[in-house]
């Protein structure tokens, strides 16, 4: 593969990678349940919310590829301690959330199989590994990720298209939505680009050797490009349950997102759910236990081997909490949710601050204000969601 395709593949990962850690289990989840609740209204915090992600990962991508250091060496670059602060919090929330997604594989294989939850979970985490005990574990994680990506935009696709929602109304709504409901926007937002999220794609592209202020261009149409995958498949999800909502049907409140394929496409549509599932779930633990590992370990080719070896460490100590019982209990899940709300005032907050006052962290590269100021209204709405996660913690600590 020459150098120039090795890139091309290498931006094409990190695209779906980032896309497809956002296109989780919660993710799927909180779709469902807000579509249910505000109806075609929902289309309005999506359209918000895809213009928020784009103004923070532009700039995360942005500033991480341009100066070609992760977000952890940066933090400490510009202020002692700040990067090892912010890799506990990524490792934390990562590996608590990849509980839950080793918990989703096995859901997926037993609405799709009618495999028990345990061995979906068993053999899904078998798979993970298996990515990256190969030789070409960059090659292998990237394939894996955007072929699985396609499959469940194809198969969310065709849900959409059989439920009939009402598209009259969803356009209406765009336009002049009949209902803002803001802790959609932000929920939505911090499970797009909150955590480990924020920094996947972005961390994959500086392994991939797409850095430097000369791939400024490749770098930013592939966070937009990351970033509007995810809105395509939160988007076909909405008009898959929309489609069903509109039309007078009751949801079970057990499994929302389920009934509504199932309700759907019948029982064909319960196993195409389970596939979505099992997808939405494995690449995430694929993303989130890289995103993890980066953190723990430097950038470069000599260190591959054992960022891998790592990652499989990762994996196996998530299912082992899997098995043994902890699959995703609430109170974990509130606390990683609360540390990942925490991390994304903190990280911006490092990302913008090398924007507008580190230019020799970029090489002398000319950070565009404007780019900037709609990084820094991102940053606001971060600034809500770490607030929203304190008082969650402090309900979970009383």
């Amino acid at each position: 593969m020459t150098e120039t395709r090795r890139a091309e593949a290498g931006l094409s990962g990190a695209m779906f990678l980032m896309a497809t850690s956002a296109i989780g289990p919660g993710f799927i989840t909180q779709t469902t349940q807000f579509t249910a609740q505000l109806g075609a209204a929902f289309a309005f915090a999506i359209v918000v919310s895809i213009l928020v992600d784009v103004s923070l990962q532009l700039n995360v991508w942005r500033v991480i590829g341009v100066s070609g250091l992760r977000a952890q060496e940066l933090g400490n670059r510009i202020l002692p301690g700040a990067g090892h602060l912010l890799t506990v919090c990524v490792v934390v929330g990562g590996f608590v959330f990849n509980v839950g997604n080793v918990a989703g594989t096995g859901l997926g294989l037993d609405a799709m199989l009618g495999l028990p939850a345990r061995w979906g979970g068993l053999l899904s985490a078998l798979l993970a590994i298996g990515v990256f005990l190969s030789r070409r574990a960059g090659v292998a994680m990237d394939r894996i990720v955007v072929a699985l990506g396609f499959v469940m935009i194809a198969m969310t696709g065709y849900v959409a298209f059989v439920s009939h929602p009402p598209l009259a109304a969803v356009v209406r709504n765009v336009l002049v939505p009949e209902r803002i409901d803001v802790l959609a926007i932000t929920t939505i937002v911090g499970g797009t680009v909150g955590g480990y999220i924020t920094y996947a794609g972005a961390h994959r592209l500086l392994d991939a050797g797409v850095l430097g202020p000369a791939g400024v261009a490749r770098i930013s149409r592939a966070a937009v490009t990351g970033v509007l995958i995810t809105g395509v498949m939160r988007a076909l999800l909405f008009l898959a349950v929309l489609g069903v909502v509109a039309a007078g049907a009751r949801l079970d409140p057990a499994n929302p997102a389920a009934s509504a394929f199932e309700i759907a496409a019948g029982q064909w549509g319960r196993r195409v759910f389970g596939l979505i599932l099992w997808a939405a779930a494995i690449t995430s633990v694929i993303g989130a236990s890289y995103t993890s590992v980066t953190f723990m370990t430097r950038s470069g080719a000599i260190h591959e081997r054992r960022r891998s070896l790592l990652t499989v460490v990762f994996i196996v100590a998530s299912a082992g909490v899997f098995l043994a019982g902890g699959a995703a209990p609430v109170p974990l899940l509130i606390f990683a949710g609360a540390f990942n709300g925490l991390i994304l005032p903190v990280g911006i907050a490092v990302i913008l601050w090398v924007a507008w006052r580190r230019r020799d962290l970029l090489g002398g590269y000319h950070y565009p204000r404007g780019l900037a100021l709609a990084g820094l209204l991102g940053w606001l709405v971060a600034i809500y969601l770490g607030w929203e996660s304190l008082d969650k913690l402090g309900a979970l600590w009383r």
